[in-house]
């Protein structure tokens, strides 16, 4: 490694987006960087695979088209993970840290995926894996959740953490625009990818909120635990009945601490209409954090984009100079609580999950539906707080949006079963969760 005041030589893998926003965000703001860390931040080798894309970049650094040339570069202190996938950046990643190298990643599947044998061998080597990027853009919630509240014992977090999905909510409820009109139109734009099943089907989020919680709670990654839903069985009127109920629809990602084990979800939600979180639109992102002694914290900003991502590998990159000479026991640790110290508490199964809920039933127009489906309903213990019985719109059959009070979803998993083997029900059951988020 290099002597203290030497410059911290950098080696990028992709450059892309982020990689090509990375590297003007180091030349734009040099100064102000060195500044705050005492020494230079210098990219010296980056990996590409089309060189052709770097000429309008000036970058004064050695290109290849090989990545493992910049591993192997021994003139390399930190390695910059910014080129996707869960396969060969894990092996590129692991054979940095087996090298001595520190690593910054923006890759949240992968860390979703395999962080905790990436920590691992980071923690056996002396080394630092920083992630903020990997998480919401711009917003600092990795620093906030591991150092900001480090005196707090965090109850849930819940957050709008994928800015595709909440641009698509957005132009439903702002336009009246069904689902596939605003894909399109997101896609136009640029905020999805021609294939947008990780965004819109929860998976993007997913990762995220492990993440998160990991670092909330002192707990193992476990994504392959994480409770998943999309936003595709969505349709327009959802929106609109939601909001004659007070409501907004968002995908959330949520995370709870709870006696007997650690909630894990993601999915769309309804919450209040008043509600701070509602009103987070377009492809923004918001996370909001309880903790004991803080209350709640609201962190709100760009979740995605060249320049906000640029800004988070920048900052893990300032925190990785600062620390580079540092005992590496006194470092913050990866997953905010020391290695040894962290929890057994189990990942929740959705069906111990407790939470208000949004039912919308297309049912054949006869007389005495609502009254069966209430008696399935109070047969589960399950009651109804309030109800919408609109017009038809199809054929002989007519919606009825019912919102739930508090309930087990295991038992409303069952009662909604019955429900939907009821001759008069025309199409499957949509049940989507409420959320008060409030102060608990």
């Amino acid at each position: 490694m290099s002597d203290n005041m030497d410059p911290v030589r950098i080696g990028i893998l992709g450059m892309g987006t982020v990689g090509q926003g990375t590297v003007r965000v180091l030349a734009r703001n040099a100064e102000e960087i060195t500044r705050r860390v005492g020494r230079d931040l210098r990219v010296v080798h980056a990996a590409v695979r089309n060189p052709a894309r770097l000429e309008a970049l000036d970058l004064q650094a050695r290109i290849s088209t090989d990545p493992w040339a910049v591993v192997r570069d021994p003139e390399v202190d930190v390695l910059v993970e910014v080129m996707g996938g869960t396969g060969l950046a894990r092996e590129l990643i692991l054979a940095a840290i087996a090298a001595g190298k520190h690593v910054v990643t923006a890759n949240k599947a992968l860390l979703a995926e395999h962080g905790n044998q990436i920590f691992a061998a980071a923690q056996q080597q002396g080394v630092m894996v920083a992630f903020e990027a990997a998480v919401a853009g711009a917003i600092p919630i990795i620093k906030a959740i591991r150092e900001g509240l480090a005196g707090n014992r965090i109850q849930w977090l819940a957050g709008i953490i994928n800015g595709t999905s909440n641009y698509i909510l957005t132009q439903m409820f702002r336009e009246g625009w069904d689902f596939q009109q605003a894909l399109t139109e997101a896609q136009r734009l640029g905020y999805a990818e021609a294939d947008p099943g990780l965004d819109v089907d929860g998976g993007d989020a997913a990762h995220k909120i492990t993440l998160m919680a990991s670092i909330a709670f002192g707990i193992p990654v476990d994504f392959a635990h994480c409770h998943v839903e999309g936003i595709r069985a969505l349709e327009r009127d959802d929106v609109v009945y939601a909001a004659e109920l007070g409501y907004r629809i968002k995908l959330l990602g949520i995370s709870r601490r709870r006696a007997d084990g650690v909630e894990l979800r993601v999915h769309p939600t309804l919450i209040p209409e008043s509600h701070l979180l509602a009103n987070v639109e377009g492809p923004f992102n918001a996370i909001l954090v309880e903790s004991d002694a803080a209350g709640q914290s609201l962190y709100y900003g760009r979740g995605a984009g060249g320049d906000p991502t640029a800004s988070a590998v920048v900052a893990d990159l300032v925190d990785v100079a600062r620390t580079m000479t540092a005992d590496p026991s006194n470092r913050v640790p990866h997953l905010a609580f020391q290695p040894d110290a962290l929890s057994a508490l189990p990942l929740l199964p959705m069906a111990e999950v407790e939470s208000a809920y949004y039912l919308r039933i297309h049912a054949h127009n006869r007389a005495g539906v609502l009254a069966q489906v209430a008696t399935m309903l109070a047969e589960h213990q399950i009651s109804i707080e309030a109800l919408l019985q609109k017009e038809a719109q199809e054929a002989d059959t007519v919606p009825i949006v019912l919102l739930l009070h508090r309930c087990r979803e295991g038992d409303l998993e069952q009662a909604i079963r019955r429900i939907e083997a009821l001759p008069v029900v025309a199409r499957p059951v949509l049940r989507l969760r409420v959320e008060s988020l409030a102060e608990q």
